[in-house]
């Protein structure tokens, strides 16, 4: 294999890797949130989102930054178009995502205060986690619906226009 080869193929990898682990994260620790939230217990609510708040951190932010960087690496590497058609269809969809994501952590990060709070002081959640909670799911649909489309159109690389 030539040094090419293997720098393609390692971006590739790694491009790969980052969006199973921006994709897996986001919807685990969405799955995990949201069921925290129905079950309504305040302890279980302060953990959940005290742990989503970390993995954020930990996971969601360093793919988030990596998936942008070796899909253009990839693109310049490969000698793709990087104003094709299906490419900007998905730079606007990651960007959708990246600014429904930036909303939803801050949100994260006040309901697990909310939540910390209320279990500290065994009081219940405030009105504001209730709203918050309802932001954060109706931002969630829209980044996750891109995400979806993201991976789609990666795949299928389809002329749009």
């Amino acid at each position: 294999m030539s040094a090419g080869i293997d720098a393609y193929l390692w971006l590739k990898w790694l491009h790969i890797l980052s969006s199973t682990v921006l994709f897996g994260t986001g919807i685990g620790t969405a799955f995990q949130m949201w069921m925290a939230h129905r079950r309504g217990d305040v302890a279980g609510i302060a953990v959940v989102s005290r742990n989503v708040v970390l993995a954020d951190w930990m996971f969601t932010l360093p793919a988030g930054v990596v998936q942008p960087a070796t899909g253009l690496a990839l693109v310049l590497n490969t000698g793709l178009d990087p104003m094709s058609s299906w490419l900007v269809a998905a730079y606007l969809l990651y960007l959708l995502a990246f600014v429904c994501w930036v909303p939803v952590v801050l949100l994260q990060i006040r309901v697990r205060d909310m939540a910390a709070c209320a279990v500290a002081t065994r009081t219940p959640l405030p009105a504001a986690y209730e709203r918050d909670m309802k932001l954060w799911f109706a931002l969630g649909w829209p980044a996750f619906s891109a995400l979806v489309f993201v991976f789609l159109l990666m795949v299928a690389k389809p002329d749009l226009w």
